[in-house]
């Protein structure tokens, strides 16, 4: 669950949660060998067994499966009280789980106080994911007095056990000296370490960097690489420089058809390039033709239809499934990093 995403801006953070995996295995307990099957009302079963013997893990599962009503109705109210029975028992998860449902009163009475305290003791016992939440609790004044330097704090712990979203925001800290000095080496590291994890806003980020040469040794060749890279998963930025590069012939062979392809791509999800528009007008029918066949077939490859670039965030409110199950894509305007322009 989570409230995402958010204007892309210093003074427009939204209050983001990202979610760990639901339910953090137990070493292969009968009831987790069974979820771990799909076999649902089973694995409840077996849990509620392992949860009269003390297990944490079990209450856990069980709040998961009330919480995604997976074999059962879906209950918010169990699920709320079978994590507080393991975050009584001292389970991270759950804790994590609670906090999510707390935050946004679901089973439970909303209360962010009690919800960044339960984040706050999850994160304390090493859970990366609780440790993002917190610095973006402390970075917005929700549950906690705001505070950039503790919220820096927290999102160097994240991004240190290896969050891809907070070693993205983490760059954007060091970019604009959010509760660190400025450091555009470190901003770039740390960009970096986020687009080798996948994110697309962050290998375009980086990308630019690299171009530029801004707090990293430029890399034109690599920068290229990772334009197309984001530019493919539907980061409209990236499909404007890609195609910039294929006008221009920088890096690439100059091609007019494929940036026409990447140009009209990027255009149609808000992403205008005057430069590009009159590049498209000096175009043979029969090229403009192509162009858009090439678009049109990346459109229907990706399942993205004309909505597949990632343009700038809108504050919503909105309940997001867990990772690893149907999640919103990791670095899709969910994170609090302004756009490097």
């Amino acid at each position: 669950m989570s409230f995402t995403p958010r204007p892309r801006g210093l003074l427009a953070i939204a209050f983001f949660l990202f979610l760990v995996p639901s339910g953090a295995r137990a070493t292969e307990s009968q009831s987790y060998t069974a979820f771990s099957e799909g076999k649902y009302l089973t694995a409840l079963k077996l849990a509620q067994q392992e949860a009269a013997q003390g297990s944490k893990e079990a209450y856990t599962l069980m709040g998961e499966i009330y919480e995604e009503g997976l074999g059962v109705a879906q209950d918010y109210s169990k699920a709320a009280d079978n994590y507080a029975k393991a975050a009584d028992l001292g389970d991270a998860n759950a804790q994590f789980s609670l906090g999510t449902l707390v935050a946004e009163g679901r089973g439970v009475k909303k209360d962010l106080r009690i919800a960044a305290d339960l984040f706050e003791r999850a994160a304390s016992a090493g859970n990366p994911s609780a440790q993002y939440n917190v610095a973006l609790i402390y970075l917005n004044g929700n549950g906690r007095p705001r505070s950039e330097a503790k919220a820096a704090e927290w999102m160097q712990k994240s991004a240190a056990l290896g969050n891809p979203q907070a070693e993205y925001d983490l760059s954007a800290f060091y970019q604009f000296g959010r509760g660190v000095p400025i450091d555009k080496a470190k901003a770039a590291e740390w960009l970096g370490r986020a687009a080798d994890a996948g994110l697309p806003d962050a290998q375009v980020e980086y990308g630019i960097m690299l171009f530029k040469g801004e707090g990293v040794a430029a890399d034109q060749a690599k920068a290229a690489k990772l334009f197309r890279l984001s530019a493919e998963q539907g980061n409209a930025v990236a499909q404007n420089r890609l195609a910039r590069l294929y006008a221009n012939g920088v890096v690439v062979k100059a091609d007019p058809v494929q940036a026409a392809k990447w140009h009209l791509l990027a255009r149609s999800v808000g992403v205008s390039d005057f430069t590009l528009d009159l590049m498209l007008a000096k175009l043979t029918k029969e090229q403009r033709a192509e162009a858009e066949r090439l678009a049109n077939a990346w459109r229907d490859s990706t399942d993205l239809g004309g909505g597949a670039g990632l343009g700038p965030g809108v504050v919503t409110e909105t309940l997001a499934a867990p990772q690893g199950t149907s999640s919103p894509q990791a670095g899709s305007a969910s994170s609090i990093a302004p756009a490097r322009k």
